[in-house]
């Protein structure tokens, strides 16, 4: 069983424009408290922009659809203790009652429990580089494939393969949508050299195609990927070099599994000297915005049906 408060309860019966947010950012993904004001900070866009967040955790074995502000701090403060849930991991944290921020995974699996449909997030999970020996492929790209909930992104991560991280989204037969661009983005920067499935220029345009999607009873999610703002935006090239120099240093610390995505980042963040959280902080609200912008107009599409 799943707790949605009050807000996010009466905007989903009322056909009200709902964002989930996730919490892995807040405990994995940042650094306290700029992970706390980050969280409330996006939470304040998606408002600022006609909409209801819905920041999603598990906080002591209940799974949470639209977390409190002291819920937050909590996940914030308690950093990487709290469990990082995907999928297989959401039984066991409820059961035995812990705290566990959600992926990306979870978090669309739970939105979709709660019937929201618009779902933020900084960037996917996807193939990580050297996956044909490892054969590290996050949950993220599964869940897309099942799971009916159209994800904002800015991209994949850069620390991943970006190009088998599409060619293994395409055959899951997910729709990967560029907004305002045919160019895949690289998180913290505009472009990867790969190309999306499609490029729509609108929210209302991105709207029709998943609500068209929904119509006909296709499975699975959509991905957009929106590019940071070109004014927060870190050069490939730049960015490139000290991610790979973060990549070889997990290999020889022996990290592997969930923690090499929270472990690259902080050490690009550190490497970078703290511009590569700029530009995730940046990126995220960006990601709310436009969001925000096609729940509402997904809402008005399911109003016109009634």
């Amino acid at each position: 069983m799943i707790f949605l408060s009050e807000e996010v309860k009466r905007a989903v019966s009322e056909n009200l424009p709902v964002v989930a947010l996730e919490s892995t950012i807040i405990s994995h993904g940042m650094p306290y408290p700029q992970n706390v004001e980050t969280a409330l900070a996006v939470e304040d866009e998606v408002r600022k922009r006609g909409a209801v967040p819905a920041t999603i955790a598990i906080i002591e074995g209940v799974p949470t659809v639209g977390c409190t502000r002291s819920q937050i701090e909590f996940l914030g403060k308690t950093g990487t203790k709290a469990v990082k849930v995907s999928r297989r991991d959401i039984p066991f944290v409820t059961a035995k009652k812990l705290t566990g921020a959600t992926t990306v995974a979870a978090t669309m699996i739970f939105a979709h429990m709660a019937g929201i449909k618009v779902f933020a997030t900084g960037g996917i999970g996807g193939v990580h580089r050297g996956a044909e020996k490892t054969m590290d492929i996050s949950a993220d790209l599964a869940e897309l494939q099942r799971t009916a909930v159209l994800v904002v992104c800015a991209g994949a991560k850069s620390i991943l393969d970006i190009g088998l991280t599409l060619e293994n989204l395409e055959t899951r037969g997910v729709a990967v949508v560029g907004y305002r661009t045919r160019q895949m983005p690289a998180f913290y920067a505009r472009e990867s050299g790969f190309e999306t499935a499609y490029r729509l220029d609108s929210a209302e345009e991105i709207a029709q195609a998943f609500f068209h999607k929904e119509k006909l009873n296709l499975d699975g999610g959509m991905l957009v990927a929106n590019p940071v703002p070109e004014q927060y935006a870190l050069e490939s090239g730049y960015v490139s070099g000290f991610i790979d120099k973060a990549v070889a240093q997990a290999e020889k610390e022996g990290v592997h599994g969930k923690e090499v995505t929270p472990y690259l980042l902080e050490k690009v963040r550190e490497l970078t000297e703290g511009r590569s959280l700029e530009t995730n902080i940046k990126l995220v609200l960006n990601n709310a915005a436009l969001a925000a912008d096609v729940a509402k107009s997904l809402c008005a599409l399911y109003a016109e049906e009634k």
